[in-house]
Parts: C-alpha cells; sequence; structure tokens
C-alpha cells in the first residue's frame, strides 16, 4: 500500500523533470556548452579547443575575449556578446561551404533536393549573405556571384560546370577573392531591364521556365520566399479577368469546378505570371535541357502562353509583360504588400512587389530559426522570439547573417 500511495509523487515528479527537459527554452547550458551549441549548428563541424575557449570568453563577456585563442583580425564586433560569438562561428568556411549550401540549395529545384550540385543561385544568394547584401533585393537585382578568374570554365549561361568544379575543388566560399560579386548583365549578357535576381539565373530559369507555361517559376517562388504554397493562396473572389485561355471553364463539363477552385489560384496567380511573359528555357527538340539557356524575348510573348487557346476562347490573351497583383485586396492582404503600386511590367518590377511583402521577412527568419533551432517556432516565446527578428531584419538593411546570429544566440542553451 505504501508504494501504492507514493507512485502517483514518483510519477509527477518524473514527468515534470521530462517536461523541464523537453521545453525549447528550457536554460541549463553553461557558456562553454552554449558556445559548443551554436558553433554546432552554425558550421555543422565541432569546434577546436581555440574557438571554444574564444566563444566561451565572449558568451561569458570576459573583459578580455581577444586573448591567444582568438583570432583577433576576424573580430570585427562591437562587445563580448553572444551575438560576438556567433558571428565568430560564421567566419568558419563550414557556414558557407555546407550550412548554407544545405540551406539554399532546396530552393533551386522542384525537388528540393538539397544534395544537388553547387549552381549560380545557390552561390549567388551565399554571397549575398556573406556580403550582407539587402535580402529584399534577391528577386530583383542584376547581381551574380562567380568565382570567375579562379575557376575554369567560367561561369555561363548554357552550363553549370563552373560551380562544379568550385565546389569539387573544396574552394573556400567565405574568400571574396574566390566568390566574387558580379552581374548578369557582364557574365550572361542579360540586358539589366531582364534581369531579376535569382529568378533569371540560369539553375532557376533551367528548373522552373523550361517547357510548361511558367507558372512553375511563380509557384516555387512563392513556396521558397513567401512560405505559402498555393492552395494556401486560394481566393475564389477575384476577378477573372487575366486567366489564361488555357484554363477550362467547365473542367469535366462542370463550371463549379472552375468558380469554387480554379479561379482561387488562377485569378491571383495569372495576374502576376504574366510578369514572366518573355522568358523560356530553350534547347534542341530532343536534345539535353542541361546544355540549354535562358531565353529573352522583349517585346515578344513566348509561345507558352498562348497554348491550348481552344480550352476557353474568350480567356486572356497575353500580349505583353504586365502584370497586376489582385492578392492586394481579398485575405491575402495579410500577405502585407509595401507601398508599391501593386501593378508594373517584367519580372524585375513584379519581384519588388514580392520581396518588399511582410511575408517575404517572416519567411526567411521562419526558415532561420528551423534552420538553426532545429524545429519550427513552438510557443508564445518562439513566436515572439520570430517577431522581434522580423522587425530586426527589416530595420537593420535586410541582412540574413544577423538572422542567422539572432536564431542562434536564442537557441544556444538547449
Amino acid at each position: 500500500m505504501t508504494f501504492l500511495k507514493r507512485q502517483p509523487k514518483v510519477l509527477t515528479a518524473a514527468f515534470t523533470l521530462a517536461i523541464i527537459l523537453s521545453s525549447p527554452n528550457a536554460a541549463w547550458a553553461g557558456p562553454r556548452e552554449e558556445a559548443k551549441r551554436m558553433y554546432d549548428r552554425l558550421t555543422g563541424t565541432l569546434p577546436d579547443n581555440a574557438t571554444l575557449n574564444c566563444m566561451e570568453a565572449m558568451i561569458a563577456g570576459s573583459n578580455n575575449p581577444v586573448n591567444a585563442d582568438c583570432d583577433s583580425s576576424k573580430l570585427n564586433y562591437d562587445g563580448n556578446t553572444a551575438d560576438s560569438a556567433a558571428k565568430y562561428a560564421m567566419e568558419n568556411k563550414n557556414f558557407y561551404n555546407v550550412t548554407l549550401k544545405n540551406f539554399i540549395t532546396p530552393w533551386t529545384n522542384e525537388e528540393q533536393d538539397k544534395y544537388a550540385p553547387l549552381n549560380d543561385y545557390t552561390a549567388t544568394v551565399i554571397g549575398m549573405i556573406r556580403d550582407d547584401k539587402p535580402f529584399n533585393t534577391l528577386l530583383s537585382a542584376n547581381i551574380l556571384y562567380t568565382a570567375n578568374g579562379t575557376v575554369s570554365p567560367i561561369a555561363a549561361v548554357n552550363s553549370n560546370q563552373h560551380y562544379i568544379n568550385l565546389e569539387d575543388g573544396g574552394y573556400d566560399l567565405a574568400d571574396k577573392n574566390i566568390l566574387k560579386e558580379t552581374t548578369q548583365t557582364a557574365a550572361y549578357g542579360l540586358v539589366d531591364s531582364a534581369t531579376a535576381g535569382i529568378v533569371t539565373t540560369r539553375a532557376a530559369a533551367r528548373a522552373y521556365f523550361i517547357d510548361g507555361t511558367n507558372r512553375a517559376m511563380f509557384r516555387f517562388t512563392m513556396i521558397n520566399h513567401l512560405c505559402n504554397d498555393l492552395e494556401q493562396l486560394k481566393d475564389i473572389t477575384r476577378v477573372a479577368d487575366r486567366i489564361r485561355q488555357d484554363v477550362s471553364r467547365s473542367p469535366g463539363g462542370d463550371s463549379r469546378i472552375f468558380l469554387n477552385n480554379c479561379i482561387g489560384c488562377h485569378a491571383g496567380m495569372d495576374g502576376l505570371t504574366g510578369a514572366y511573359a518573355n522568358y523560356q528555357w530553350a534547347y534542341p527538340d530532343g536534345g539535353d535541357p542541361d546544355t540549354g539557356s535562358l531565353s529573352y524575348t522583349p517585346g515578344t510573348v513566348q509561345a507558352k502562353y498562348l497554348i491550348n487557346s481552344n480550352n476557353f476562347k474568350a480567356g486572356h490573351i497575353t500580349t505583353d509583360d504586365s502584370w497586376v497583383n489582385y492578392w492586394r485586396a481579398g485575405p491575402n492582404y495579410l500577405l502585407g504588400w509595401g507601398t508599391g503600386a501593386g501593378k508594373g511590367n517584367g519580372a524585375k518590377s513584379m519581384g519588388e512587389e514580392l520581396e518588399n511583402s511582410e511575408a517575404f521577412a517572416q519567411c526567411q527568419v521562419k526558415k532561420v530559426f528551423k534552420a538553426v533551432c532545429l524545429r519550427p517556432p513552438v510557443d508564445l516565446a518562439d513566436r515572439n522570439q520570430v517577431s522581434a527578428m522580423v522587425n530586426t531584419f527589416k530595420s537593420d538593411g535586410y541582412k540574413m547573417k544577423q538572422v542567422f546570429a539572432d536564431a542562434a544566440v536564442y537557441c544556444k542553451g538547449i
């Protein structure tokens, strides 16, 4: 009987201990354990003893962290803080060559394969993060990162071999003398008005402008950079005047399917994808798509926008690269659109529309939080932290490296 009376207390104590230890915000690690955890999660490797000593001193707030165990040439940070420790860890090349490469690469292919070879999309995002380039230019800037002058062959719009050799050679992507900023105009010959950040990189074009109707580029941009798939954005109340001819208004002979389902995605999506009307991944019929290149035809709509016109003759006929954002009204106004006009021409201006939304900023922060903390935000404290990180991200010039540092500091205790 004694055992039976004591059993509930034992179980309660064990349950309470389990709750404490499993809590995402449980703080039980000391500065050294916190330093190791931060380094592990940011670089994917174990720190050597000198690095660990240095980071421990920073986290503990030592008066003299720049000692024999710290490389003072890399300490360009004010204060002896956990933030400084995180940035010190991010100087390691594995943060760029491994952590960021695996973080970014799934965005570059429909299979979301993080083990795909390095490409110009991934390398460009790595460079932008390394150099603190404003991340709200990701979908619009005339920017490209290459190792031209170091790695042969040079970057080319019809081959990924430059980036394969850059990765296989084990080059340090943290080194600004190796991975250097240039423009798509200089490297690929695109006119400035044709460039739209990572959207017009070779890898993105090969993955999302190939065949089809260019809706794939829009869908995966929304998934990867606004963290919303089309099903989450469905709104059947938007006007249907931009839906193309290839979308049947009576699928299977039933117009209710269109009015209650198809219109929900296509009204908003087709309004925006007009921006891509001049782009195509061009390769010979029956040939290898990997040998193709991005085709840009200013003033001429690609034939793919006019296919299957008999599905609905009265549908929208694309005549230029104009776009309009019907999702600025209705429930999707909650994506927090910026101060732009909500309409324009071309992929560059449409990219600016997306990248200056609240959803874009929140998406980047949530992805980093999950990658560094190894979980999505799960409770009120996590959500408050994400909100604070979003505010800092926007007010501090959209610097992604700071987002990684903030996540590492927040999750350093467990």
